[in-house]
């Protein structure tokens, strides 16, 4: 097992498992992630002392989506992760250090979208919902703004059915032809996409059989995978290695059930102290307007700070043929 990490300006580390079996770079490479921030203490009369961030409020968010449209669901949270005992030493890398971003359930809301595609940086990867309509002419006009794109793959979660991905969604208890009939009918949403990026999917990624069939014919159809890395068990990138399909894994979510700007920006920094360690980091999120705002004011001086930000294909392992 791969272990990635890197000592926080603040807050101490975690540990992150990166793949599940081969390193996506060279071997014999042990670093540290970042960790969330510790919480600080609450503030007098705060309605939760277990906030661990200023929350968004009411006018705030009026502000980030004055259309009065429904922010997308919470997605699958990442894994609670054990402590280690020290930091690893930083990788010596050239150049600046990568990082890619993908959004993902876009197309089910006119707003989020339009704020996604318009007005996020054109290397800022897009993932639209296979349940959006109109798919096609969401994905002319992202292509159009420089954004490369991915469609969404609903999977199985854990919590599943409570946590609901949908009536094409990919599930264990299905026989695998069933599921490569909705893989299809994912797939033929739309056209012009590079990869599918995994939503939810706690449960499937843990199932050999079940993944299997999925990610072999997606390594017929030429698009790559990205794992959302919902779960420390997910044999996704195993399986990709196998059968050489280009895969990308996430290192954070930078949004949950309830982002504010805080959160946001923690985790950005998270993000940064990890490609500074590795050379590269990945990082998904949904479109929720604070996590737009956030973003795009984060990519501004991105450059600046040694950073580059990239289509989520130039870290796919192994790289597509040009």
């Amino acid at each position: 097992m791969l272990v990635l990490g890197v000592t926080a300006a603040a807050a101490g580390f975690v540990v992150l498992k990166l793949t599940a079996d081969l390193p996506r770079t060279g071997a014999g490479i042990t670093i540290a992630l970042p960790p969330a921030e510790d919480p600080p203490p609450a503030e007098p009369g705060s309605s939760s002392e277990s906030a661990p961030l200023r929350a968004v409020t009411a006018e705030q968010s009026a502000e980030l989506n004055p259309q009065g449209e429904p922010e997308p669901a919470g997605a699958e949270s990442q894994p609670e992760l054990p402590e280690q005992t020290a930091p690893a030493p930083a990788v010596a890398v050239q150049g600046p250090r990568r990082i890619a971003v993908v959004i993902t359930g876009l197309g089910l809301s006119k707003a989020a979208t339009e704020q996604a595609v318009d007005r996020l940086p054109p290397q800022i990867s897009l993932s639209f919902s296979p349940y959006a309509e109109q798919l096609d002419d969401w994905i002319a006009r992202a292509r159009t703004r420089g954004h490369e794109v991915l469609i969404d793959l609903p999977m199985e979660p854990v919590a599943f059915p409570n946590d609901d991905p949908g009536p094409q969604a990919l599930l264990t208890d299905l026989e695998p032809a069933r599921n490569l009939e909705r893989l299809q009918w994912i797939l033929g949403r739309g056209q012009g996409y590079i990869g599918v990026a995994a939503v939810l999917g706690s449960r499937f990624t843990t199932s050999e059989a079940a993944l299997q069939p999925v990610l072999q014919a997606l390594k017929n159809r030429g698009v790559m995978f990205l794992d959302n890395n919902t779960t420390e068990s997910s044999v996704a990138s195993r399986l990709a290695e196998r059968i050489s399909l280009p895969y990308a894994v996430n290192d954070r979510m930078l949004d949950g059930p309830e982002p504010n700007r805080d959160a946001v920006d923690a985790r950005l920094v998270q993000i940064e102290q990890l490609a500074l360690a590795r050379g590269f980091s990945v990082a998904m999120s949904e479109p929720y307007p604070v996590t737009l705002e956030r973003l795009g004011n984060w990519a501004v001086s991105l450059e600046a700070r040694g950073f580059k930000l990239t289509p989520i294909s130039d870290l796919a392992v192994p790289r597509p043929a040009p």
